[in-house]
């Protein structure tokens, strides 16, 4: 294959008040045509900044070296006029991370699909608008017509997603940028999505870039893999080598807080601390201060880089020095359903009926969201409610937390009817944790503001009282006491997830509707949050209804599992029974699609010492 993109020592400082934030350190990329090329690391690790310095999208002020060819062009000699002209959308695009943020507001789904494709000349109105709704089509929106018309807000978040996939493709780029693109997405569409970018690097020899947290995902879909740390790129070579055989203490840390769903649930390996904030570049190895094998060479200087073009590190530790980390010790064998306990929710007969109209005089037609479903939440369990968007989950979540009244049915709350409840009585009670954080929290308000808001509204007045509930709370999620008077533009999404999380767990409620809250997070995170849950649940008895399209979470978390689709429970019984043995056709395609990290089946080549 010929090469398509080599990338050669690129740096990206951010100058900030406090001084020179060193974001992305020394990384060199090379990618061949037709290749997937998956970038793995948590937040903060540079991942996304350097995909940015590559689109020409870093902040005014940032300084960037390094050298950039795409096909023999020097991109760093070119103006942005030029870039945009020659590269970008046609030969370069790009998959953001969070679509409402990406997507015009004021502007119709048709209008922005097609705005590109038109002003760079490469079809007319006519033929642009015939190719936007083949791709929506083809990344399973339905009724493509209809939503050519709607605006980004008329979406479900993981629709809007759809979207930002189907605009990146309008141009048939020869190189995608991929930066977390099915997190929003259910376990079918994710799995149509990624056999999408499979097909269409087959078919136009597009080379992929694919930046995500689902390490499933890229074992499953792509040729080589870089983990990135620090801002630095310390493991890189062929998917099955570094999968099977990671020769990285990080990559091996993020390994094991993969939830597998081979086996018994694991209490997940959480890598301790954070991320460094690289304001002053480490003398040594930028992992040590977090590494389990660290030694005194490790902080005298940056380790060298070893290994050969199919598998290197940049590691001072032999393979005797370095262990393999042990299994992750069991939770529990097995999961235990919770009969007889008190029901802290209970959900009976819900309906939910919206009217709808096309047009303004258009007739009125009726859509049932949730069609006659009785749910329970009891003491001390977690309940998983599963299914693809549109089948009526997080509407039925919005009734059981009363801030939605059903059209019929009722929810009562410790035996109380939810009406019956004051909204701080009801507060204590439970506490959600919404999908999208970055709506969710307020963008004038620092973080410390945001995670003390509920003490504020129950009327704690005492501050110190406050501030150190507001600090074991960003403790407890790990978010760093340095972040106490950051804003929510500041961070990164997984952090703005985990400050949501910080934020319903301040008042310890008795029970959490947690939606989608790990689906914005990185693998090390994600094991903290539900090694966290599962902490919370033994010490507080606290309940947990958990909506999540992630599979292999559910076989973590769950005691129960709720199946709904098209506002009907369709399948609900123990978590093992439903998974091992499910009695509905549907339940049994969600398995089937969801990834799954098997590293045992991946054969890797033997490990090499020789210095690259």
């Amino acid at each position: 294959m010929s090469k398509l993109l080599e990338i050669n020592n690129l740096s990206v400082t951010l100058p900030l008040p406090g001084g020179q934030l060193h974001a992305v350190r020394d990384v060199s990329i090379t990618l061949n045509r037709g290749e997937a090329l998956g970038i793995v690391g948590e937040s903060g690790s540079g991942k996304s900044m350097s995909a940015l310095a590559l689109m020409r999208l870093l902040p005014q002020r940032a300084l960037q070296t390094g050298k950039m060819l795409f096909d023999g062009t020097d991109l760093t000699g070119l103006s942005d006029a030029q870039y945009a002209q020659q590269f970008l959308g046609h030969r370069i695009a790009m998959i953001f991370q969070e679509p409402m943020t990406s997507l015009n507001p004021v502007y119709t789904i048709g209008r922005q699909l097609t705005e590109a494709a038109v002003q760079f000349g490469s079809y007319t109105p006519t033929a642009a608008r015939a190719r936007a709704l083949a791709l929506l089509d083809r990344v399973g929106i339905p009724d493509p017509k209809a939503r050519m018309a709607q605006y980004p807000h008329q979406l479900s978040g993981g629709q809007r997603q759809r979207v930002m996939i189907a605009m990146a493709l309008m141009l048939e780029p020869e190189l995608l940028i991929a930066d977390e693109p099915t997190t929003a997405l259910d376990v079918t569409v994710q799995a149509q999505i990624l056999d999408l970018l499979a097909d269409l690097r087959r078919e136009m020899g597009m080379a992929m870039i694919l930046i995500t947290h689902d390490l499933a995902v890229v074992a499953e879909q792509t040729d080589r893999v870089a983990v990135m740390y620090g801002g630095e790129m310390i493991e890189e070579g062929t998917a099955k080598s570094v999968m099977a055989a990671p020769a990285h203490p990080y990559t091996q840390a993020l390994l094991t807080a993969i939830p597998r769903m081979d086996g018994p649930p694991r209490r997940l390996g959480a890598i301790p601390g954070t991320v460094p904030s690289l304001m002053t570049p480490p003398k040594g190895c930028v992992f040590a201060p977090r590494c389990g094998f660290v030694r005194p060479d490790c902080l005298e200087a940056r380790p060298p880089q070893l290994g050969d073009a199919d598998h290197q590190r940049r590691c001072v530790l032999s393979d005797a020095d370095r262990p393999t980390s042990a299994p992750a010790a069991p939770i529990r064998t097995d999961h235990a359903e919770v009969s007889g306990g008190e029901a802290v929710i209970a959900a009976r007969d819900i309906t939910q009926v919206f009217t709808s109209r096309k047009g303004m005089f258009g007739p009125k037609h009726e859509i049932r969201a949730v069609d006659g479903v009785s749910l329970t939440l009891k003491r001390g369990e977690t309940l998983a409610l599963v299914g693809e968007s549109g089948s009526g989950k997080s509407t039925l979540a919005r009734i059981m937390l009363g801030l939605s009244l059903p059209t019929s049915g009722t929810v009562e709350m410790l035996g109380r009817p939810v009406a019956d409840l004051a909204p701080l009585e009801r507060a204590a009670l439970v506490q959600p944790i919404f999908q999208d954080p970055y709506s969710s929290l307020n963008p004038r308000r620092t973080l410390a503001e945001i995670i003390a808001r509920p003490l504020t509204l129950r009327g704690e007045d005492d501050p110190e009282a406050c501030a150190a509930k507001t600090r074991d709370a960003m403790e407890m999620v790990r978010l760093p006491a340095r972040m106490l008077h950051s804003y929510p533009s500041q961070i990164s999404g997984g952090q703005r997830q985990r400050v949501a999380i910080a934020r319903a767990l301040v008042t310890r409620p008795q029970a959490l509707v947690c939606d989608e809250p790990t689906s914005a997070l990185d693998v090390s995170v994600q094991a903290q949050i539900l090694n966290l849950l599962d902490e919370l649940q033994t010490e507080l008895g606290l309940s947990c209804l958990v909506i999540t399209h992630d599979m292999a979470v559910v076989h973590q978390v769950a005691d129960r599992v709720a199946v709904m689709l098209n506002g009907k429970l369709v399948e609900e019984g123990g978590c093992d029974s439903v998974l091992r043995n499910p009695s509905s056709d549907y339940t049994a395609r969600l398995l089937a699609a969801a990834p799954q990290f098997r590293p045992d089946e991946m054969t890797a080549p033997p490990a090499q010492e020789a210095t690259a």
